[in-house]
């Protein structure tokens, strides 16, 4: 059979960025999707393809796919990566902000699916892996629209993983913990309102805010999850989802170990909220 053919979502930084690069060196051929393929123009690595793909066009998604189509005559894996963090109480966030939340990080992974698996489903094969977060099962203030976009995608690992083992397509959820990304800086958007100096919340953001964002900037290494990535595609009897980075191996046992409410204390305790 021909190299493996892969595309990623959101390669154009991070944790997409980073796979890329790392699946390139070994036997695949990979589409690094990005909204500026131009930034990747510079990688002379020949397995890495820079091509332009927006999640949040459907239009957009088809012509990708069918331009990797036309030139592999297969897809054998897709990696949703793409997303973003909105930053937020839910009385100050907007419409137009939930909705763009949910637009890029659920339905973004579900157009870029529903236009991958028909292809998947005719080779009789295929691997789905779904950037998801820890946050997909722990909630935290200020996050609630970014922690229910991740439970969402969650909830479309597991539905998937039934819809599609006929068609031998695997489905796998990665959930990181925070990683030294520039998602910090760049991928986490705030509420002007949440931040304002007066708000009735400026306690738990003057609490919580910095810290999150030191975690980030201050955490684990992103050649972590495409190591992890490269595990996942090589073992086709892999466990549904997996933790990676030191925040997510430390809380999601916890919380499956003790009641809600002794959770949520622990959770209070250590973040000071």
């Amino acid at each position: 059979m021909d190299k493996k053919v892969v595309l990623i979502t959101g390669a154009g930084s991070g944790m997409g960025k980073q796979t890329a690069l790392f699946l390139s060196t070994f036997d695949f051929i990979v589409y690094a999707g990005t909204r500026e393929p131009e930034k990747l123009q510079s990688i002379k690595q020949t397995n890495l393809i820079p091509i332009k793909l927006d999640i949040t066009n459907s239009s957009d998604i088809k012509q990708t796919i069918d331009t990797i189509y036309k030139e592999q005559n297969q897809i054998d894996i897709l990696i949703n990566n793409a997303g973003y963090g909105l930053v937020s109480t839910v009385e100050d966030v907007s419409e137009e902000q939930m909705y763009d939340q949910f637009n890029i990080n659920v339905f973004g992974v579900l157009r870029v699916c529903k236009a991958v698996i028909p292809i998947m489903r005719k080779q009789n094969s295929g691997i789905i892996i779904n950037i998801s977060s820890f946050l997909g099962k722990i909630g935290l203030p200020l996050l609630t629209l970014y922690n229910s976009s991740k439970y969402a995608v969650e909830g479309i690992t597991d539905s998937l993983r039934y819809e599609l083992k006929d068609f031998n397509i695997r489905v796998n959820s990665i959930m990181p913990g925070f990683f030294n990304t520039k998602f910090a800086r760049e991928n986490l958007k705030t509420n002007f309102e949440t931040f304002d100096k007066n708000s009735p919340y400026s306690k738990i953001v003057s609490n919580l805010a910095p810290v999150i964002v030191d975690q980030i900037n201050n955490g684990n290494d992103v050649k972590e999850v495409a190591q992890m990535i490269l595990e996942i595609i090589q073992n086709d009897k892999f466990k549904a989802r997996v933790t990676v980075g030191d925040k997510a191996k430390k809380f999601i046992p916890m919380k499956k170990e003790l009641s809600d409410e002794d959770f949520e204390r622990r959770v209070r305790e250590y973040y000071k909220i």
